[in-house]
């Protein structure tokens, strides 16, 4: 079959933070795709708003760069497990992967998770070994260890004969060679190493229509648009199609629009051919993995394997006494269309339905990758509240199983005993412990996913925030009995609705950590911190001094209190009991008991003893 030798389409592809998104961005710049005014953007590929915060990926992004007459189609793909959705259903589009590896870091959990969907897809790698120019760089240590990588997830003969291009993104300069002063002010290695070891796509554009949706994107005006490639065949604006969908079903229709894409913009075309990634418009539900084909002949591609989610929460509308004062979509139907609103993009992303209407339990692939869900929704003014996430127990040939995570530690030495403790504690497995040599040590673990809940808060206080915690989904095995990693402290609780006071908080700071400051509003049954002991304690922090008409010794004394605790998102979660909710409104995150009244609660805790004893 004759090959399209103009076109390259390849995926970015690496761990957390090892500097895919700094490369692509270099490549984007390098290649003389951009205009002067995208050139002053750090980031260029992360658009959005929570990305460029965050400093991580979360969306795949697609562009293209003109090089030497060719086009190279660029997929920019998230590091972080909990998106690992994204990278799948990408490795369908491409013939090709570049693997950026950290100098220093080496290979990661998640460098395993993308390669062996590279592999699992039969894409052919390109490595480049980023960060060369760190202090502590291993350049050439850190190639043995993507070999070894190479090995152990079964790559062919093919695969494993790699080339090895050694970079600086940042700096924007490479190299074939490891030695961090021969650096190049130039990306022209990694370019002509796709053109040269990534395969063409095929040239059969004369043949009936394939394409198939990788991605989707919403526009006020043109509505829903598919992003894929063109497996086989061409088309056209203006084209009858006809959509087939994942269940089977056939729908005819006319393609209003067609885009490419160049840097970092989407130009309208007229037609595409077979290699092409490209956006098409003109279908009002179409859903990832679905194939648009020609009407005469209706062959539809294999849909796509997207692995399962392995963590859900609780979602409910907001009942707390604060309720609809700070956001604009409170209503259960608005929630609901929110959360079905996201699976129309989000593939590993599950919505059911509970015996309440309102609350649903969302599923999804790790606590990161709910709570990009919640703060998004949050910036787009929803109140709502969550309950604590839970792993999902699936039956495996009649065993209950659970998902275990693969964790990598890097810790200084002098931390490695409270680590190993901790671990142990949450029913870890000691997989490999190796000194660095580099003053820290580097643990393998085999954890329960369920003891990850809450841990990276305690890890990072444990290492007084020098340690490096990256973990990923393993695989699902037969379930530990017994409560694994809830919170050893209870909450302090108000029993009082009004307004912190100094008074108050200074009256019971002693006996835990404070989560708000003097004017805070508060309600009966919201958390307003962490108790030093086991147990819950109830408090009154809207207690004011009483004034009288005899003069104090320590009057003109100033109040002091410690700056209390605030809580992002993440760590409300993370703190989150069985029987609380976080609640979720544009403007607070507040934590609550799920029975507000503390004589409900009594007895409501006392039925569950009863039950529990009867059992």
């Amino acid at each position: 079959m004759a090959q399209r030798e103009d076109i390259r389409n390849v995926a970015i592809i690496a761990h957390v933070d090892h500097g895919k998104t700094t490369l692509v961005d270099n490549l984007l710049e390098q290649s003389s795709t951009l205009d002067e005014r995208a050139k002053t953007s750090d980031r260029m590929m992360d658009s959005n708003d929570i990305e460029r915060e965050r400093g991580i990926t979360i969306l795949s992004k697609n562009t293209a760069v003109n090089y030497k007459g060719n086009r190279i189609n660029i997929l920019d793909t998230p590091g972080h497990a909990d998106f690992g959705g994204e990278v799948e259903r990408i490795m369908k589009m491409v013939d090709g992967v570049v693997l950026v590896v950290d100098a220093q870091e080496g290979t990661m959990p998640q460098t395993r998770f993308v390669l062996m969907k590279a592999f699992e897809a039969g894409v052919v790698p390109v490595v480049v070994v980023n960060k060369v120019d760190k202090p502590a760089a291993r350049p050439l240590e850190v190639v043995d260890e993507v070999l070894e990588l190479f090995i152990e997830l079964g790559a062919d003969d093919d695969q494993i004969e790699f080339p090895v291009i050694y970079a600086s993104a940042m700096n924007g300069t490479s190299s074939l060679s490891p030695n961090p002063d021969k650096q190049e002010s130039t990306m022209d290695y990694i370019f002509d190493a796709i053109m040269e070891y990534i395969p063409a796509p095929e040239d059969n554009g004369d043949q009936p229509l394939q394409f198939q949706v990788s991605m989707l994107d919403y526009n006020d005006y043109v509505g829903r648009i598919g992003v894929g490639r063109v497996f086989r065949g061409t088309i056209s604006v203006g084209d009858q199609v006809t959509l087939n969908k994942l269940d089977g079903t056939k729908k005819n229709f006319r393609v209003t629009k067609l885009f490419g894409f160049l840097g970092l913009d989407r130009i309208e075309i007229d037609s595409a051919t077979a290699g092409d990634i490209i956006a098409v418009s003109g279908f009002e539900d179409i859903f990832v993995g679905e194939t648009v084909t020609d009407t005469e002949v209706q062959e539809a591609l294999p849909p796509m394997h997207i692995d399962e989610p392995t963590l859900q929460m609780t979602f409910l509308t907001n009942n707390s006494p604060f309720a609809g004062r700070e956001g604009q979509h409170v209503t259960s139907r608005k929630l609901e269309e929110r959360l079905r609103y996201e699976l129309h993009t989000d593939v590993s992303l599950r919505v059911d339905n509970t015996s309440s209407p309102d609350a649903w339990i969302v599923s999804g692939r790790g606590e990161l990758h709910l709570s990009i869900l919640i703060e998004n929704m949050r910036r787009e003014g929803y109140e709502l509240q969550v309950s604590r996430p839970e792993v999902i127990i699936r039956e495996i040939d009649g065993v209950r199983c659970e998902p275990f995570e693969a964790v990598q530690v890097d810790t200084p030495e002098e931390y490695q005993g409270a680590i190993i403790d901790s671990l142990n504690q949450r029913k870890g497995e000691m997989q490999n412990m190796e000194n660095t040599g580099r003053g820290t040590t580097r643990l393998t673990y085999l954890v329960p996913a369920r003891g990850l809940i809450g841990y990276p808060t305690q890890f990072m206080s444990m290492t007084h925030g020098y340690g490096i915690l990256n973990h990923t989904f393993d695989s699902y095995k037969p379930e530990i009995k017994g409560q694994i990693g809830n919170r050893n402290h209870g909450a302090l609780v108000s029993t009082e609705t009004g307004k912190a006071t100094t008074y108050g908080i200074m009256n019971v700071e002693e006996r835990g950590t404070i989560f708000v400051e003097p004017g805070t509003e508060i309600y009966e049954g919201m958390i307003v911190g962490e108790n030093a002991r086991e147990g819950d304690l109830d408090v009154n922090i809207v207690k004011a001094k009483q004034l009288t008409n005899v003069r104090s010794a320590n009057k003109d004394q100033t109040s002091v209190i410690k700056t209390p605790r605030k809580l992002t998102l993440e760590e409300s979660l993370e703190f989150l009991d069985e029987d609380e909710y976080c609640e979720v409104t544009p403007e607070n995150v507040r934590l609550r008991k799920a029975i507000l009244n503390k004589n409900e609660r009594a007895k409501a805790a006392k039925r569950k003893k009863k039950a529990s004893e009867e059992q």
